[in-house]
């Protein structure tokens, strides 16, 4: 049976990427079932050595030492260079998979996967026989958005917002080849949303929380990077007004000490969870979010109507930059440095309740609530530009005969 071949390269640094590309594959399904068919590659990870080398050492930066990104970021812009119209790293595993797979569209949803492999493909299929395309997650342009994201060659570039696509035009790309799309999420965390009655119900039957305390949720990323230990203090100085919702991510070592912590206090409401597949879940039943710069935890945080307290312990990755510097000129969040920073906001929230229906309402005036399928439907129409395969598009929410 003749379908839709998309490729999408992806790759670990962070989680971000990675949950992009997963929710797009999840959405061809939903919308196209077995007429597209989606492959993700970890490509620069499966591809060499030296860029799984990359890879690592970006995570264990983030986690260890966030000052220390400046001169690793640097380093890696020079990847615009070695890759401007070919692949240095990772070429010969690159062209085996589009030789075997051949797909109608490549769809990198990662900075250093764009330069030169959209080149290799096209004079690897041909250009009739296959397109390009690439979504870049940051929020705002300037020190911090990746040179490696501009490829003019590409055939579709879409930006998360209209700042971030300016800026990618102001840097050579085409803007007759830009769209903005702001939402890239599974499906089903669009279909699961706690009705604002049922918060409450939420926060005591499936957290075990009181249903009426101020909720603060202090996140992290997968890698595990947190300040959990440092900025809890705060909150347990105020156990009477208010609780907090904890997730570890994959950082074992934090989740072991948080559960020690939680068990000698016991005058404290704290839901604690290592690795979670409910963040969105957890956002609706919180009031404020404390992360840092992430993209996909804060566009999910904006989703869902939970204010961010953006966390710059020990500096503010480049990237992480982007992001805050959004969300600052936006809605005017805040950002904390210190454990100090924090208890100062809290205390001024908790003391003055109307300051923090303020915060709230400026992070409200920044949400926008886009159709999450008009993106699905352009990038399969691009690829079947070449493909020329009938499809049947189902309907979302699915229904009975879909």
């Amino acid at each position: 049976m003749s379908n839709i071949r998309i490729l999408v390269l992806t790759s670990s640094t962070g989680g971000g990427h990675d949950a992009r590309a997963e929710a797009f594959a999840e959405w061809c399904f939903q919308l196209y079932r077995h007429d597209v068919d989606v492959r993700i590659e970890q490509m620069l990870e499966k591809s060499s050595v030296v860029n799984r080398a990359g890879v690592n050492l970006y995570n264990r930066i983030q986690r260890a030492a966030p000052w220390a990104h400046k001169v690793f970021y640097t380093v890696v812009e020079m990847l615009s260079i070695l890759n401007s119209s070919d692949v240095t790293f990772g070429r010969r595993y690159y062209l085996d998979v589009i030789r075997e797979y051949r797909p109608h569209l490549i769809f990198s949803v990662h900075d250093c996967l764009n330069r030169g492999y959209f080149q290799l493909a096209v004079a690897e299929l041909g250009k009739d026989k296959v397109r390009c395309a690439t979504y870049c997650g940051e929020f705002s342009g300037g020190w911090g958005y990746s040179r490696n994201w501009i490829e003019p060659t590409v055939d579709l570039y879409v930006s998360r917002t209209p700042t971030a696509r300016d800026y990618a035009v102001k840097k050579g790309m085409p803007r007759e080849k830009t769209l903005v799309r702001e939402n890239l999420m599974l499906p089903r965390q669009h279909l699961e949303v706690i009705p604002g009655p049922a918060r409450a119900e939420f926060r005591e039957r499936r957290l075990g929380l009181r249903p009426d305390l101020f909720t603060v949720f202090l996140a992290t990323g997968s890698n595990g990077a947190n300040n959990h230990l440092e900025l809890l203090p705060a909150l347990v100085r105020h156990a009477d007004r208010c609780q907090a919702v904890v997730i570890c991510g994959r950082n074992k070592e934090t989740y072991n000490e948080l559960i020690h912590w939680r068990a000698s206090h016991p005058e404290f409401n704290c839901y604690l969870e290592a690795f979670s597949d409910i963040v969105h879940l957890l956002m609706q039943a919180s009031d404020v979010i404390v992360t840092r710069g992430g993209t996909t935890t804060c566009a999910k945080a904006q989703y869902f109507r939970c204010p961010i307290i953006f966390n710059a312990f020990d500096g503010i990755m480049p990237q992480e930059q982007l992001t805050w510097k959004f969300f600052r000129n936006g809605a005017a969040c805040e950002k904390i440095e210190n454990a100090a920073d924090f208890a100062a906001i809290i205390d001024r929230w908790l003391g003055d309740p109307a300051s923090y229906a303020q915060a709230r309402e400026r992070f409200l005036t920044i949400r926008s609530n886009e159709d999450p399928t008009r993106l699905i439907d352009e990038l399969v129409g691009l690829a079947n530009s070449v493909a020329g395969v009938p499809v049947h598009r189902h309907r979302f929410p699915p229904v009975a005969g879909d």
